[in-house]
């Protein structure tokens, strides 16, 4: 039995090859001008599915500020070139927005169902939103909460699933998870991620929170050059024996400019590790 889960890609892995990005905010929601971000790209969204799918890979995750508009027109064009690469849209990555913050959430959260609507028009399995940026309180874990119990609700009434993840101040420890998780009503799931906490306690803290787990983002650390092959595994080793059994996304973020040699180091580490 085949036991390799199964693998995406996330356009942030390749912003560089990408270049442009269309900063579309809850404070400048508008159709936004490109900027070259990371230079001007050597290809261009509607090519980045087959891209991925050269490496052999049929699933990815697509950041929010790399889709240059919500126009239904463009949604339609981005929609088929995943569909004529055979590659599925796992996550719409949606980059901004705080819930936690009492001063924009509702303008936050109304910015967010405009981007789950998108994703619900390209075919989207998942959309993952941010939990907050405020320190953790009761209060702070309640507005957070009440603002993705109803992102949860909105993206299950159009077929997508909402995510969140251990990222920014708000979810910095298991205890925080656990804390958020307990005030929703279950339409919001987790999106682990590898690259978001580290220190001497990383992966106990990991293997903590991966039982909640439905997606992972399998960041590797390549701050040295290469890949740390000991922290790459003890990640994995950590959300496998949580119970975690896929899919895993590719996320490169090193200082290398080759993404696609990267990305192939990482996907091949991780097939090799199940294979074993």
């Amino acid at each position: 039995m085949d036991l390799t889960p199964q693998l995406a890609v996330s356009s942030w892995s390749l912003h560089r090859t990408l270049g442009r990005t269309w900063p579309n905010r809850p404070d400048h929601d508008v159709t936004p001008v490109a900027e070259p971000t990371w230079g001007e790209g050597s290809i261009t969204l509607l090519e980045f599915p087959a891209v991925v799918a050269a490496l052999g890979i049929n699933r990815v995750e697509v950041c929010s500020f790399h889709i240059e508009s919500r126009d239904a027109a463009y949604l339609a064009k981005l929609k088929a070139a995943l569909a004529a690469s055979g590659v599925t849209l796992q996550t719409l990555l949606i980059e901004y927005g705080d819930p936690s913050d009492p001063a924009t959430a509702e303008r936050d959260l109304a910015w967010m169902e405009r981007w789950i609507d998108a994703a619900a028009a390209l075919g989207a399995e998942k959309a993952r939103v941010i939990a907050g940026k405020a320190k953790p309180s009761p209060e702070a874990l309640d507005r957070s909460a009440a603002g993705l119990n109803r992102i949860g609700q909105y993206g299950a009434a159009r077929g997508v699933e909402v995510v969140t993840e251990n990222w920014f101040d708000l979810l910095a420890t298991p205890d925080d998870v656990d804390g958020l998780f307990a005030r929703l009503d279950g339409s919001v799931k987790l999106n682990g991620d590898f690259g978001n906490w580290d220190g001497p306690g990383k992966y106990g803290a990991l293997a903590a929170i991966f039982p909640r787990a439905v997606c992972c983002h399998a960041k590797g650390d390549f701050s040295s050059g290469s890949l740390d092959t000991e922290d790459y595994a003890a990640c994995l080793k950590a959300a496998t024996e949580a119970g975690f059994r896929g899919p895993y996304t590719l996320i490169y973020d090193g200082p290398d400019d080759d993404e696609l040699t990267h990305i192939g180091i990482e996907r091949d580490f991780i097939r090799a590790y199940f294979d074993a």
